[in-house]
């Protein structure tokens, strides 16, 4: 499987280690945005061909699939060439920032046949999945999930501390990673979810503090707090209160409600979140099948991230 990366920050970095440790796969390209980075980064996992231009990547016959690691903004467009090209593509979240391009990604899948698959890696940490396999065998009922995502971005950086060239969203990146998992823990969509926000940042132009309710038809509900003014650790733990215990999840590990240890060893075949999300990629690739968090299958969370846009302009009067 050969695998061209697009994108040269932190979750192009993420998934360049993940795809080392998948046998039977090479990446053959790196699209990049800044020279000197995309250079560095290539040499870094010996990529034999790196661009600035991702359509002068998706062009190579070596390039059987791309993931997607670039700006929220770029998604949609670049998706759609990917699969008109005859790629297969995996998009980091958000899959597109609105409904209609969601929509436009889903039916442009369908027409082309190549999997389309929409990063929500929540789904594929270990922690997650022991959670997820306990509530479908019966052991555990979610009554409530409990989650924040804290960062401290009063200027324009990006995970690594670098300068971004773009602008984040709390709504459609961060608060799409526990929408969706709600959706995926409870097996439903919301049957109410209510947002309120607060003001904008002067210059980046976003609303900096946000939180978000939901709750799904079987009674359990969704409490998140989001916030680019948390001067503290960073992060984004959920906790999970069930009829049968209580677990706190960060990332690929899991405690107790005591805070003792989950052994999650055989959740599966690796301990890193993201390996196993490029594992199921890959894996339906081969198989001819829809992947786990397909665009189709995502296209759930982004009508409720739609939603919940719609009513934070009403309620606020900007996006």
């Amino acid at each position: 499987m050969r695998i061209c990366v697009a994108g040269e920050g932190a979750m192009g970095n993420n998934h360049l280690k993940a795809l080392a440790n998948i046998p039977g796969v090479q990446v053959t390209a790196l699209a990049g945005g800044v020279k000197e980075t995309t250079e560095e980064v290539g040499k870094k996992y010996n990529v034999p061909f790196v661009t600035l231009d991702l359509n002068e990547a998706i062009k190579r016959p070596d390039v059987d699939a791309v993931i997607l690691t670039t700006p929220t903004q770029m998604h949609a467009a670049q998706a759609e060439a990917c699969m008109k090209a005859g790629k297969h593509v995996l998009i980091e979240i958000p899959m597109a920032d609105s409904i209609q391009d969601a929509e436009k990604l889903v039916k442009l899948q369908q027409e082309t046949g190549v999997v389309a698959m929409a990063g929500h890696v929540r789904r594929f940490n270990p922690s997650h999945q022991w959670v997820n396999k306990r509530i479908k065998a019966g052991e555990l009922k979610l009554q409530q999930m409990q989650a924040h995502t804290y960062f401290f971005r009063r200027k324009n950086i990006n995970a690594l501390g670098q300068p971004r060239s773009w602008v984040d969203h709390l709504l459609w990146h961060h608060a799409c990673h526990t929408v969706d998992l709600f959706i995926y823990q409870t097996g439903e969509a919301p049957v109410e979810a209510y947002a309120v926000q607060g003001p904008q940042h002067p210059e980046l132009k976003i609303a900096m503090d946000m939180g978000i309710v939901m709750r799904a038809k079987s009674g359990a509900v969704c409490t998140l707090s989001l916030s680019f003014n948390n001067d503290g650790p960073i992060g984004s733990p959920y906790r999970y209160i069930c009829d049968n215990g209580t677990y706190l999840a960060l990332y690929d590990d899991l405690t107790d409600g005591h805070n003792k240890p989950v052994d999650l060893s055989k959740v599966d075949v690796s301990m890193n979140g993201f390996e196993i999300e490029d594992r199921e990629f890959i894996a339906a690739i081969k198989e001819g099948r829809q992947p786990n968090s397909s665009v189709s299958n995502a296209l759930t969370t982004m009508q409720c991230l739609d939603k919940l846009a719609t009513q934070l302009k009403a309620s606020t009067g900007y996006n």
